[in-house]
């Protein structure tokens, strides 16, 4: 009986054990009734003891840490990894107009046909999203980011050994999309829980790993391809990505405890009439948006006459004039005006220099057009995830509500890209393909501004002044 007792055991329960222990060595209990009802009570007491003990483990499994700590080397650390997230993830894909050009010209398929390689690993990364996001408010940040980085360091290997368009669809379209996704959303929904004043200026920050990443990577293959090949050059990648990430997987941490109840879709959310509006009109805009990232580079080497290597520099340029306007929007947005005022400003804005791409015809004009495009993309790309958000108030929800919009995006980033090249053989092609494309382009961001609009109106009504 005393192998029963233990320090967690309350007095009022160590007495009821006592009440039952013999008083003296070798009193026997002659009355068996009367010794069965004994066990039956001394059992009620040890479930009662489990069952207080379970019950302060529930408690603090948990236990709420208090609000966003705003700040502090732990939450900028989150930051900085998860700029290295951003750079292996969207930072690659955002690249893909590299191989659009090159696998155009070495496999002999269409613009439309190759680009269904990037257009499925787009749609990979944002459909997992509504899982993988789960994961985290489940406590499963750190198995998910192995598994993610597993599968994407996978297809990215299985990339180099690739030479028909099938292959490749696998490789680089499935298997490196279905890993970025799985680690990419759980990223940005730890980074939102350790901010809530400066969570504009944090994602802004975490966000400009996209841009970095997107004009890092074309000057590696720029740089390589012709000196050691296709399958060397893609294993150059991988090894970059390998050492980043395991950096990452080192120093990220989640703040909130495990929220284990919960289904994986929040179907709630979709009856919040601004949060629908979101994600009509970002799917809008993400529908047309990777059009240019994919093609411009071929827009340069095919219409204005650019050589391999100048039409990749317009994607560097592309890419990188959004790293300081990311962190400018992020700032403003934290300060000023909040993240749906700003989105709806840039949106309308981005759809402008979609139309404007109409009217460049030079290679000066185009390098032009390539940083202030830029500008424009790179700087409302920073603030969707904090619109995302901003429209939830219980912060615990972050990470299945970014994966609900992110899979939402991917239908749009999956049909975008192949969409604009068929558009390209219409019109007579060339130029007037282009023209074509770059239209829907422009619409299409104009038109999902409009639902922006809508759903700032719907949150928070007409007035100019109101920060949302």
């Amino acid at each position: 009986m005393s192998s029963m007792s233990s320090r967690e055991t309350s007095e009022s329960e160590k007495d009821a054990i006592q009440r039952y222990r013999p008083e003296q060595e070798g009193t026997q209990y002659n009355d068996l009734t009367k010794q069965a009802s004994r066990g039956s009570e001394l059992k009620k007491v040890a479930s009662n003891t489990l069952g207080k003990v379970a019950s302060r483990l529930t408690t603090r499994d948990i236990v709420d840490p208090g609000p966003p700590p705003d700040g502090g080397t732990k939450a900028w650390i989150q930051v900085a990894m998860g700029w290295v997230v951003c750079v292996c993830t969207w930072g690659y894909i955002n690249s893909f107009g590299v191989f659009q050009t090159y696998y155009s010209e070495t496999l002999g398929e269409s613009q439309s046909t190759i680009s269904w390689v990037g257009s499925l690993q787009l749609w990979t990364v944002f459909f997992v999203s509504a899982f993988s996001g789960r994961a985290l408010d489940a406590g499963l940040f750190i198995p998910t980011l192995i598994v993610g980085v597993t599968v994407q360091l996978i297809g990215i290997f299985m990339t180099s050994l690739c030479t028909v368009f099938w292959q490749l669809l696998l490789a680089q379209g499935l298997c490196t999309g279905l890993g970025s996704g799985i680690f990419f959303c759980p990223t940005m929904g730890l980074v939102t829980t350790y901010f809530k004043d400066k969570r504009g200026i944090a994602v802004a920050i975490v966000t400009t790993g996209n841009s970095v990443g997107g004009a890092v990577y074309p000057v590696i293959v720029r740089q390589l391809l012709p000196k050691i090949g296709f399958a060397w050059t893609v294993r150059v990648l991988g090894f970059v990505n390998l050492a980043l990430l395991a950096t990452a997987l080192a120093f990220m941490r989640p703040r909130l405890p495990p929220r284990k109840a919960g289904p994986v879709i929040e179907w709630k959310a979709f009856y919040e009439v601004s949060y629908d509006c979101v994600l009509i009109g970002m799917s809008l805009v993400f529908g047309g948006l990777f059009f240019s990232y994919y093609y411009i580079a071929s827009y340069g080497r095919d219409i204005i006459g650019m050589s391999y290597a100048d039409s990749l520099t317009l994607l560097i340029i592309f890419n990188a004039a959004g790293i300081p306007v990311r962190l400018l929007t992020g700032w403003i947005a934290d300060r000023f005006s909040g993240p749906l005022n700003a989105m709806v400003i840039l949106l309308f804005i981005n759809g402008l220099f979609g139309l404007v791409w109409i009217a460049v015809g030079s290679e000066p004009g185009l390098y032009v057009f390539s940083i202030f495009y830029g500008f424009s993309a790179g700087a409302f790309q920073c603030l969707f995830p904090t619109t995302v958000t901003s429209l939830n108030n219980d912060v615990s929800k972050n990470g299945t509500r970014l994966g609900m919009a992110f899979s939402l995006f991917s239908f749009a980033g999956l049909a975008g890209p192949p969409i604009g090249g068929a558009l390209l053989g219409t019109n007579g092609g060339g130029r007037g393909g282009y023209l074509s494309a770059q239209l829907g382009l422009g619409l299409a961001t104009m038109l999902g501004a409009l639902f922006m609009v809508a759903a700032r109106v719907y949150k928070d009504g007409w007035g100019l002044r109101v920060k949302c």
